[in-house]
């Protein structure tokens, strides 16, 4: 869904696929497609909103962006530009877009404030101020009841409603409490290339972010910092499980001046601490992009982002949920 230059926020998941292989179950699998339409704001929009692909991790490189990107959602005459700088600004995970995000929920656009409100749900994280935290869950609780369009108050209602249990994950953790299941979450791993750590480290932030916003009885983190051992579990009445995944192939076909970037991620789970494996998974989707070097990278971190999310959330969760019980 990108003409021109694609900029960060406006690219689109072409495909996303999906295999697992739980035991003791049966395998089980999943493809979903998305139909390639002619890139319009709006179709982009939903395309974000539906599959929740707006990656939070901040690079140096685009930090520069921010300020223009601010600028151009305050003050962008032609609404198509101040949406495509709220996608971006969300896509980028710069906390200072925070504050634009929200103000644009008043935005005179529908579109517009649809993406702020998609956005301020992947933006604001466990690090934001509460004070700045709080503005935005009172911003989108507004929107969510009084805005007139339908494409704004439900997303609005969506992202509230993750930020309170975002809120409510980190009171929880500041106080030493922890939820029912501890997740132990590994270091991710990916085949040798040039950016492989830094892939390695989107995976392992997006399954972060993802625990946190999904499952509000799965902690991440031990009061204390440590790993626990099975009697700090015992003791508690946790269960413990491990979570990990590899990035396992990362291809580019190029034609013309277009690019399709496709990746396929593995994840494992497994009992804690004793790492006892009992579930095995397979994702993979691709991504379309321009042949520009900066645009190309954007599109990888976007496919392994979504990947991870779309495992974490609808297969890891609730196969962790089920062997718990």
């Amino acid at each position: 869904m990108s003409f021109g230059s694609r900029r960060r926020g406006e690219g689109r998941i072409d495909r996303l696929v999906q295999s697992s292989v739980p035991a003791p179950a049966s395998p089980s699998s999943r493809l979903l497609l998305v139909a390639r339409q002619p890139r319009r704001g709006p179709v982009a929009l939903r395309v974000l909103a539906v599959l929740a692909v707006l990656l939070t991790a901040a690079a140096p490189a685009r930090a520069d962006r921010v300020g223009d990107l601010i600028g151009k959602l305050r003050g962008g005459s032609d609404y198509k530009l101040r949406l495509s700088a709220a996608l971006s600004l969300s896509s980028l995970g710069d906390a200072r877009g925070v504050p634009a995000l929200i103000a644009a929920l008043s935005d005179g656009d529908k579109n517009v404030r649809a993406a702020a409100a998609v956005g301020l749900g992947k933006l604001v994280t466990a690090q934001t101020k509460a004070a700045t935290r709080d503005l935005a869950v009172a911003a989108l609780d507004k929107a969510a009841q009084k805005d007139s369009a339908d494409l704004v108050r439900k997303p609005a209602r969506a992202s509230a409603e993750a930020l309170r249990a975002l809120a409510g994950a980190s009171a929880g953790s500041s106080g030493g409490a922890v939820g029912r299941i501890f997740i132990d979450l590994g270091p991710m791993g990916s085949k040798p290339t040039e950016d492989a750590q830094k892939m390695k480290d989107l995976m392992r932030k997006t399954a972060l972010k993802t625990f946190t916003k999904t499952a509000k009885d799965m902690s991440t983190a031990w009061p204390g910092g440590k790993s626990p051992s099975k009697a700090d579990l015992d003791k508690k009445g946790v269960v413990g499980f491990h979570v990990d995944g590899t990035l396992t192939e990362m291809n580019v076909k190029e034609r013309g001046a277009a690019a399709t970037v496709s990746c396929k991620i593995s994840m494992l789970i497994a009992t804690f601490p004793d790492k006892s494996m009992f579930g095995f998974l397979n994702g993979g989707a691709s991504v379309s992009a321009s042949t520009s070097p900066s645009d190309m990278a954007l599109a990888r971190e976007d496919c392994v982002a979504a990947v991870v999310e779309d495992l974490v959330r609808k297969k890891i969760i609730p196969a962790i949920e089920t062997k718990s019980r």
